[in-house]
């Protein structure tokens, strides 16, 4: 697979850059525009790269200061027919599916993780469809809730910010999470105090058998498997290019319908029911976060221990 980077870089250290990409294996196709950028002003160079190939290279041109003076944006690119983007894929180091580029998934996980209407829609929508599944004992509406939750990205972003010590981050992830909860969990409350007003349910709801649903508030040692296993999946479907768009969803099997249950048990006055969703959804996210954390310690460990290709460049760290 191969990654396009178009970099504006300032004319002063063109050549450098130029040079990286011209020595890197991995490069499949290099082009330099001279004086094209006007803002910021300077050359533009486009180089169509093996995945594996990228870290590196971005790395380096940081370095340089690049990410300081000029730019450097990365686009996936979907099919190249060449022969040559055949022999830089074959050439770099590493399975191009396994290979992590970093910036690329800091920047994703910080633009996912943003505190915004649309966020809080989907999680209060997601919290609202699971006290439904609750109320009717409907696994079916348990899915649908999952597959609504966005919760993983700022989950994510906070592993990934922790990791890579970007205190902006962590603070703007743990407000989604924290507020997004908050805000869902109140609204789902007001609702279940509307239909109990509205006599379609009461009390009766606490102890009433629910062989569908009633894992939601029973903590135990499988909630911990089922987290960590989520925390795991999540994080391979956000680095690898193998994993579907969607993996990660189920991880709101274990948070979503915990806050919904916690919304029932404030409706009616159920203090158990409520202290055990409680417990369900902090044991599901700490346990997330520790897999998530370890997961992508883990990848940065062993992807950092495949050879690099990007050569020494006077002015780039080796």
């Amino acid at each position: 697979m191969l990654l396009q980077l178009r970099v504006t870089v300032p004319a002063d250290r063109t050549e450098q850059v130029r040079d990286l990409f011209a020595h890197d294996p991995g490069t499949a196709h290099l082009a330099v525009l001279r004086g094209a950028s006007v803002a910021p002003a300077g050359d533009l160079v486009l180089a169509d790269v093996a995945r594996e190939s990228a870290d590196g290279l971005v790395a380096a041109m940081r370095d340089l200061g690049i990410d300081r003076d000029g730019g450097i944006a990365m686009v996936a690119v979907d099919a190249a027919v060449s022969s040559a983007a055949r022999r830089a894929e074959d050439d770099a180091p590493g399975d191009g599916a396994d290979a992590v580029v970093w910036e690329q998934v800091v920047r994703t996980t910080d633009a996912d993780s943003s505190l915004s209407v649309s966020y809080l829609a989907f999680l209060t929508i997601a919290t609202l469809l699971a006290a439904v599944a609750i109320i009717n004992d409907s696994a079916v509406l348990v899915i649908g809730a999952m597959v609504l939750g966005p919760e993983f990205a700022p989950l994510a972003a906070l592993a990934v910010a922790l990791l890579h010590r970007r205190p902006s981050i962590v603070r703007q992830a743990a407000t989604s999470l924290l507020v997004g909860f908050l805000v869902a969990i109140t609204i789902t409350t007001l609702a279940v105090l509307a239909g109990r007003g509205l006599g379609w349910f009461g009390t009766e709801l606490l102890s009433a058998e629910r062989p569908a649903t009633g894992f939601i508030t029973a903590p135990d040692r499988w909630s911990v498997v089922v987290a960590v296993l989520a925390g795991i999946a999540g994080v391979l479907s956000l680095t690898s290019t193998k994993s579907g768009a969607l993996v990660g969803v189920f991880i709101s099997v274990t948070t979503v319908p915990a806050a919904a249950d916690m919304a029932l048990a404030l409706a009616l006055g159920g203090r158990e029911e409520f202290t055990r969703a409680a417990t369900q959804l902090a044991i599901n996210l700490v346990g997330i976060l520790v897999a998530a954390l370890a997961t992508l310690a883990l990848q940065r460990a062993v992807w950092h221990r495949v050879p690099r290709t990007v050569p020494r460049v006077a002015g780039v760290r080796s």
